[in-house]
């Protein structure tokens, strides 16, 4: 059974890792060697974090920009995705923001374009990062 709740502090090391470990996995474009631990830190400061926990444990989590309503990263560990994790983290999420939602997805990521299509997800423009072409897509209702 998975429990979603606010990020408690004895939980950063595995958020740390999954962040690390899924990011690694998924941009392989990029120079993955200079991802670190602390990273988690850095990109999620000031942020509300949410953790997916299974018997206690942290697999996964979902970190927005409050004052804009921004998803800045939703990871769920590999070994855990497709078993409607993600969408647990993404409602709960939803219950404690209001819409419109925005987040930023890399073009590369197609699985996690795929995802957040299936979710009810527009696409509202596209735009140029340092890591890429990302799609900036938009939720205004509920999603299933």
């Amino acid at each position: 059974m998975v429990i979603v709740e606010e990020a408690k502090n004895i939980n950063l090391p595995h958020l740390r890792a999954i962040f690390l470990n899924e990011r690694q996995r998924t941009f392989t474009e990029q120079d993955t060697s200079e991802f670190k631990l602390e990273d988690f830190d850095k990109q999620t400061k000031g942020e509300y974090i949410l953790t997916a926990l299974i018997d206690d444990i942290p697999v996964g989590f979902i970190s927005i920009w409050m004052p804009n309503n921004f998803i800045h990263h939703l990871y769920v560990e590999n070994a855990y995705q497709g078993k409607n994790i993600g969408t647990q983290l993404l409602k709960a999420v939803i219950k404690k923001t209001a819409f419109p939602i925005t987040l930023k997805c890399l073009v590369s990521n197609t699985k996690a374009i795929e995802f957040y299509l299936k979710k009810g997800f527009t696409e509202k423009s596209r735009g140029q990062s340092s890591n890429g072409t990302y799609i900036l897509f938009e939720l205004t209702k509920d999603i299933n």
